[in-house]
C-alpha cells in the first residue's frame, strides 16, 4: 500500500499539517490564560518558527536533495513535537489549587492501598518497581523507536501514517493540559503514598521531571498516550509484524501503570491518556478508510477513461 499521506516536495505531510494546528490552535488560546511566564506573543513566535520550518522543508525537497531532506522532515516532526511539549509550560499557572486533586488521589489510594497494587509490585523486592522506572524513562525514545522500526523493515512508505497517529495522540493531550491545571500528586501530597522502594532509576526520573519537566498539567497523561499511540500506529500499519505491535501496547501499559506507581500521575490521568490514544486511532482509522475509497473511486475512474 502506498502511502499517500506520506507526500514529497512542496505538498505537506498529515502530521505536519497536524502540528501546523496543533501551534495555531495554541497561539489562538494563549490569550485566555494567565500565566506565571512571559509575553503572549511567544506562542504566536512558536507557531511561525514551526511553520516556517515545515514549509521550508517541504520545499526543499522539491527543490533537490529529495531523499536526505525526506529522512530530515522524519526527524524535524519528532523535534517538533518536543518543542510543544516544552511550549505548555507556557501556560503554568500562577497559583495552583489542587481542587482535581483531591478527587483524584481518593480514587489513586483505593487502587494503590485498598486494590494492594503497590504491595503487588514490591512484592518482588526492587525488581519491578525497577522494570517500571525504566518503563517511565525509555518513553522519551518511544517516538524514535517507532521511525528506527519502520527504516530497519524498510516500510517507510507507512511513515505518514505511523507519525500522523503519534503525532495525533501525543499533541491531544497536550492540547487539554490548559484546561486541567494541575500538579503530581508526589508535589500535591509531599511523603504520601510513595514507593517503598527507592532504585538508581526513580532517582534519576525524579531528576529529569524535576528539573527539565512541565509543570503546567498532568493531565491526561502525554507519556501514556504517546507509548499507546506508537503502539496502535505499528499494530494497524504493519499488520505482519503484530507481534511488534503488541509488544508495544504492552510496554504502554508498563508505562502507564509506573505512573501511577511513581506518583508521576493520577490514575485517572493514565486512564485518560489511553482513551486519548484511541480517539486518535479512531481518527486516523477514518481517515484511513476515507484515502481508501477515494483513491479505489479514482482508480476506477481512470480505468474507465481508459477503456473508453
Amino acid at each position: 500500500m502506498k502511502d499517500a499521506f506520506y507526500s514529497t516536495g512542496k505538498r505537506l505531510r498529515t502530521c505536519e499539517w497536524t502540528l501546523i494546528v496543533f501551534f495555531l490552535y495554541i497561539a489562538a488560546i494563549a490569550p485566555a490564560f494567565q500565566t506565571r511566564t512571559g509575553s503572549r506573543f511567544v506562542p504566536i513566535q512558536i507557531a511561525v518558527v514551526a511553520i516556517a520550518s515545515l514549509l521550508i522543508l517541504a520545499h526543499a525537497e522539491e527543490r533537490g536533495l529529495r531523499r536526505f531532506v525526506s529522512y530530515a522532515r522524519d526527524w524535524v516532526t519528532l523535534a517538533l513535537v518536543f518543542a510543544a511539549y516544552r511550549e505548555m509550560d507556557w501556560f503554568t499557572p500562577r497559583s495552583f489549587v489542587p481542587r482535581l486533586e483531591n478527587y483524584w488521589i481518593v480514587w489513586d489510594r483505593t487502587l494503590l492501598h485498598e486494590w494492594g497494587l503497590r504491595q503487588m509490585i514490591e512484592a518482588t523486592g526492587a525488581l519491578i518497581p525497577s522494570l517500571l522506572e525504566l518503563s517511565y524513562l525509555l518513553v522519551y525514545a518511544v517516538g524514535p523507536f517507532t521511525i528506527a522500526i519502520l527504516y530497519i523493515l524498510r516500510r517507510r512508505d507507512r511513515m505518514g501514517w505511523v507519525l500522523f497517529l503519534y503525532a495525533l495522540g501525543t499533541l491531544a493531550a497536550y492540547g487539554l493540559f490548559p484546561y486541567f491545571p494541575s500538579s503530581p500528586p508526589r508535589v500535591v501530597f509531599p511523603g504520601m503514598d510513595l514507593p517503598t522502594i527507592v532504585t538508581p532509576l526513580r532517582r534519576f526520573n525524579l531528576f529529569l521531571v524535576g528539573g527539565y519537566g512541565i509543570h503546567s498539567s498532568v493531565f491526561p497523561s502525554a507519556h501514556v498516550s504517546s507509548a499507546f499511540s506508537a503502539g496502535w500506529a505499528l499494530l494497524i500499519f504493519l499488520p505482519d509484524k503484530s507481534k511488534l505491535g503488541w509488544s508495544v501496547i504492552g510496554y504502554a501499559a508498563l508505562v502507564a501503570i509506573a505512573t501511577v506507581y511513581g506518583r508521576y500521575h493520577y490514575a485517572v490521568d493514565a486512564l485518560a491518556g489511553i482513551g486519548v490514544s484511541l480517539a486518535a486511532a479512531s481518527v486516523v482509522l477514518v481517515a484511513r478508510r476515507q484515502f481508501t475509497a477515494t483513491a479505489c473511486g479514482a482508480g476506477e475512474h481512470l480505468r474507465s477513461q481508459t477503456l473508453n
